[in-house]
């Protein structure tokens, strides 16, 4: 993963927990968008493995599909369409499980989201 793409406290404790068939491991389900991944002088801050939250969450959304990339890597998309988030700067996304955990969290420069342009966010759930 990126520096800026971490797996939670709360993913991990659910990987090992369902490894040791104490429960059984919760799918993947969604995106959460947020416009918090930035400081005020507009630097990409780093997520830290204890949040349970992004920084500011604007919407979640189901996601759109997934694909494997490779033997360890599971690639999830979701599409903004043209009135999702129009006007606002998405700077941190977040997959979430079915229980509505985030399980990982990847911060990055802040994007413009215009009203008539559909954007597609992809992100890596590496092992």
């Amino acid at each position: 993963m990126s520096q800026n793409t971490i797996t939670t406290i709360t993913g991990r404790q659910k990987m090992m927990r369902a490894r040791a068939g104490d429960i059984e491991l919760p799918k993947i389900v969604g995106v959460a968008f947020g416009d918090g991944g930035v400081n005020e002088a507009g630097e990409v801050i780093e997520p830290q493995t204890g949040q349970t939250a992004l920084n500011h969450e604007l919407m979640r959304k189901a996601a759109s599909g997934y694909e494997f990339i490779g033997t360890t890597t599971c690639r999830y998309s979701v599409t903004l369409l043209g009135d999702e988030l129009a006007g606002e700067y998405i700077s941190e996304i977040g997959l979430y499980d079915e229980d509505g955990d985030l399980v990982c969290i990847k911060t990055f420069t802040k994007k413009g989201k215009e009203a008539d342009i559909e954007q597609t966010y992809n992100i890596d759930d590496i092992f």
